[in-house]
């Protein structure tokens, strides 16, 4: 079996991460943390969620950051006929062999394109389940694993609500990060409109990372050292969302370590092999804020999630950014 110097494999991914974020860039104007978080959630083994307002390039981004990945993909249109058994597959008897054969289904891709995830029913919506939180799928009492990396990119326009099913809380947890596109700037605009007024960019898009280099960055990333006190913070900022008063719903143990992994993923791509408070407060609004439920008085006084986490941060005690580094630790 080949190993790899953890540093080393670092310092290759800063590298490849470079490549991938300027191929994803080269379609999506103006957005470069929106870039740079989802291939943190990428490289830390998660899913995520884009939700925002129709045209701002929702499924661009997840087309962009699948075709810049050699690796399988496939795309489900959610709509509300959409069947579970579309998604994971379903036994099928063969009349020859007299017997059941599996026919996978859409999700057994390395990255899966979930575009307006909210269309389809909830019955539909639990397909997925299993898959993003264990990684297999389960039908018919046979368990099959899903390849590796494995990644749900999912869409959902938050302002439509016709024909629409909002993600239960527990569809929600699943997803490690929501972003939000949001508008361009004026420059960005201008430049969309010159490189986009032609043939579209994805179909130039060439991969410039094979599956086998994302699955080493990911063991890589595993590596990067997290201190007790930063590890205790990430606990005292989740811990604080269950008994502020404000919210009706806080974030669950998963989104702890969900932070946790966001953070160290965050490390490796700024070049360290060990994570800062820094890391994990930047992380903290998209890990958090798609899980907290404010209650009805913070509705009324128009007090979104995210507000309530900026709160929760400016509340919590940072710990000392320089007792975080390992003996022997150092900048890639």
């Amino acid at each position: 079996m080949t190993t790899y110097d953890d540093r080393a494999s670092l310092s290759d991914l800063t590298t490849t991460a470079e490549r991938v974020r300027r191929s994803v860039e080269g379609v999506i104007e103006g957005k470069p943390e929106v870039v740079r978080l989802s291939l943190t959630v990428l490289l830390a083994e998660g899913h995520l969620l884009i939700e925002d307002v129709p045209g701002v390039g929702k499924t661009m981004l997840a087309k962009a950051l699948a075709r810049s990945v050699d690796c399988s993909v496939r795309r489900i249109q959610f709509t509300p006929d959409l069947l579970p058994s579309d998604i994971t597959g379903v036994s099928v008897y063969d009349q020859q062999r007299r017997d059941f054969e599996f026919k996978p289904g859409a999700i057994f891709a390395q990255i899966v394109i979930g575009d307006e995830i909210n269309r389809a029913s909830p019955k539909t919506q639990s397909a997925l389940l299993e898959s993003m939180e264990e990684r297999q799928v389960t039908i018919d009492g046979h368990t099959y694993e899903l390849p590796s990396p494995f990644m749900v990119v999912a869409t959902q326009n938050p302002v439509e609500m016709e024909g629409t099913y909002p993600l239960p809380e527990a569809q929600r947890d699943r997803f490690m990060a929501r972003v939000s596109i949001g508008y361009p700037s004026p420059e960005a605009e201008l430049r969309m409109l010159d490189v986009h007024g032609g043939p579209s960019p994805l179909e130039d898009l060439q991969p410039v990372a094979h599956a086998h280099e994302i699955v080493k960055l990911v063991d890589a990333v595993r590596t990067v050292h997290v201190a007790e006190s930063v590890r205790r913070y990430a606990v005292d900022l989740v811990g604080a969302t269950r008994s502020h008063p404000e919210l009706r719903l806080g974030a669950s143990p998963r989104a702890t370590l969900h932070l946790l992994r966001a953070a160290k993923a965050a490390a490796a791509l700024a070049g360290r092999d060990f994570a800062l408070p820094d890391d994990v407060r930047a992380l903290a609004v998209p890990v958090l804020a798609h899980r907290l439920l404010p209650t009805a008085q913070a509705q009324l006084g128009r007090r979104t999630a995210e507000q309530v986490v900026l709160d929760i941060l400016q509340r919590t005690p940072v710990p000392d950014p320089f007792g975080q580094r390992p003996p022997g630790a150092r900048r890639l």
